[in-house]
């Protein structure tokens, strides 16, 4: 059992810079392949991004991409999502998710543990 709660959102303008954590309790993080989500109303929750095990891997969707960094720390049990360059199509409330699956991570599916979410919005 893995319990996630998200921190770090709030308003900010266009062009700004935020950085989410997601803290995990419970044992064997480093076992869970971490990953970001995010969703507005009336949609679909959208992949963001994952992290392996050890973070030697890092994935992200397109829409991120070059934008959003994934880290992890494994001693903290925590996941991080630095955002930067942050643009008003990236309001949505922000998920983590803990995978115990060996690949599909881009998908909701594949995550078995999900944090309550932050609200990130992003002011034009």
């Amino acid at each position: 059992q893995v319990q996630l709660a998200e921190s770090g959102g709030e308003l900010v303008m266009t062009g700004g810079s935020l950085r989410l954590s997601c803290a995990a309790s419970g044992r064997n993080f480093n076992k869970f392949v971490m990953g970001w989500f995010r969703q507005t109303p009336g949609k679909e929750r959208d992949f963001v991004g994952a992290i392996t095990w050890n973070g030697g891997a890092t994935y992200y969707g397109d829409s991120v991409e070059g934008r959003f960094t994934i880290s992890r720390d494994n001693g903290r049990n925590t996941v991080y999502l630095q955002m930067n360059n942050l643009q008003p199509e990236d309001t949505a409330l922000y998920y983590c998710g803990a995978s115990g699956s060996r690949g599909g991570w881009d998908s909701v599916r594949s995550y078995a543990y999900w944090g309550q979410g932050t609200q990130v919005t992003v002011a034009s």
